[in-house]
């Protein structure tokens, strides 16, 4: 398991609706899967109500992991590292005796994304309340990617939208900003490099979403695997074998 969590985090990628991305969000739809065949004792309602209440619990769980001190930073599986795009940057730094300004860095975005989590489950909720019958059908009866697909389409452009705003005002409060100028200044003075200066504000954004998205894979295998986790009696009557 702590190596199938190693490689999901090595293929977080940049930009958010890269081929990276897609496939780093692949690696968690075995955890969210394909739910139970519906029971012939529970109504279309029930089978949503609790398919929602699994993902309601699912955000709110990974928000809450995700937004506490080091959700981001002391997770492997979802820890926010030097922008791939400046590797070579980071790397002549390194040399210039600058490694722990680098790790200052890097522990600014992380705790960005964590101050910005804080915010994040409702986003998720307005996306998970809208869902219908058809949908949550469609869900149960479709592919064992179905529902990692459903939170994908119904968030991925929202969510961005929303989360944004809210990163920006995380990377002010965070001070990101002041620890990459210094790094970016010193690295602009070497002859004959390309300037660096990636957008901070998109790829924290990016990152954070795509380990929201893990961690909710994560809540969500809990409920279907532990009946511990099934805290209602709908999802015990939904889930439950």
């Amino acid at each position: 398991m702590k190596l199938f969590i190693y490689c999901f985090c090595l293929f977080f990628s940049t930009t958010f609706f890269s081929q990276s991305f897609k496939n780093a969000l692949n690696q968690g739809k075995d955890k969210l899967g394909a739910l139970n065949a519906p029971k012939s004792n529970l109504s279309s309602e029930e089978i949503v109500a609790g398919l929602k209440e699994a993902l309601n619990v699912g955000a709110s769980g990974a928000s809450g992991l995700a937004s506490k001190m080091d959700g981001f930073y002391k997770n492997p599986a979802i820890f926010i590292p030097w922008p791939e795009e400046a590797k070579d940057m980071k790397s002549k730094l390194s040399g210039m005796g600058m490694s722990n300004k680098i790790i200052e860095f890097e522990q600014s975005l992380n705790r960005a994304a964590e101050e910005a989590s804080k915010t994040a489950a409702t986003i998720f909720l307005d996306a998970i309340k809208n869902m219908s019958v058809q949908d949550g059908y469609s869900i149960l009866k479709g592919t064992e990617h179905a529902a990692t697909e459903y939170l994908i389409k119904t968030t991925s452009s929202p969510l961005k939208n929303k989360f944004m705003p809210i990163v920006k005002e995380a990377i002010s409060k965070t001070k990101v900003t002041a620890y990459w100028e210094p790094l970016a200044n010193t690295y602009n003075t070497i002859p004959f490099v390309k300037k660096q200066n990636p957008n901070l504000d998109e790829y924290i954004t990016d990152k954070a979403i795509a380990g929201l998205m893990y961690l909710i894979a994560e809540e969500e295998a809990k409920i279907r695997k532990d009946p511990m986790a099934r805290a209602s009696e709908l999802l015990k009557k939904v889930f439950g074998n």
